[in-house]
């Protein structure tokens, strides 16, 4: 198949997706209680602290994200395994590869748009003081990052098991060991080289840096690299089913 017509099946799969999230209350709650919780925390802090940087509101990203990543994802494959449209979707002239990538960016795109309507919080807190916009592009590149990494981990999950709230629950809890064997409170109680282990594969560590203005190609190399292995693993659990 050419590859002009791979990428045409691909962007028709992500319009299906997209049509069956905004069709549904799932984009709408997602994107509600995303802005919701987050503006409603960082501005309760703000005000308090009285600094203008968005710092407090990347920190809190990646907890958000935790919870509503797997609620994007819990339904991609668990329902299509349990109504049995996953077997006419695998006979369709697809590849898995081409299937797990559509659902991957249609997923991506929700929450690339989730983070886009958030543009208020910067301008808002420079209108009211000097922000330093540096650690606002690394902490919007990081939270994209990290988010999509959680996508491909629910994906891969949501394909494991029929049910959605397995999935959920499954998905929530592998992002959680993922952001945290990086934490300093894991680390400090590690031997030097585990911990140096440790501080490298955990998505926290480079999250961090990101969110602090320090882009480096490595961080974003992590989050490319590891999502595609989930996304990987997504397309061979797919293969053995045929």
């Amino acid at each position: 198949m050419r590859k002009e017509s791979k990428l045409k099946i691909v962007k028709i799969l992500i319009g299906k997706e997209l049509e069956v999230y905004f069709n549904s209350p799932i984009a709408y709650v997602f994107i509600g209680a995303f802005l919701l919780a987050g503006n409603w925390l960082f501005f309760n802090y703000f005000f308090v602290n009285g600094q203008a940087s968005l710092r407090s509101y990347f920190a809190l990203l990646p907890w958000i994200f935790l919870f509503l990543a797997p609620a994007i994802t819990m339904r991609a494959w668990s329902e299509e395994k349990r109504s049995g449209t996953i077997e006419f979707l695998l006979t369709l002239p697809l590849s898995d590869w081409q299937a797990v990538l559509a659902k991957f960016l249609a997923a991506l795109i929700l929450l690339a748009l989730a983070l886009t309507l958030t543009i208020s919080l910067p301008l808002t807190v420079a209108g009211l003081g000097a922000l330093d916009w540096g650690p606002v592009v690394g902490g919007y590149l990081g939270g994209l990052c990290l988010g999509g990494l959680y996508l491909a981990i629910g994906l891969f999950i949501s394909s494991l098991t029929k049910n959605q709230i397995i999935a959920f629950v499954a998905g929530l809890a592998a992002c959680f060991v993922l952001f945290i064997v990086s934490s300093s409170f894991v680390l400090t109680g590690l031997p030097a080289t585990l911990a140096t282990v440790a501080n490298f594969f955990g998505a926290g560590s480079h999250f961090d840096a990101l969110s602090r203005g320090l882009i480096d190609t490595r961080d974003v190399l992590y989050y490319v690299s590891a999502a595609w292995l989930f996304l990987w693993l997504n397309g061979r659990v797919l293969a053995s089913r045929k």
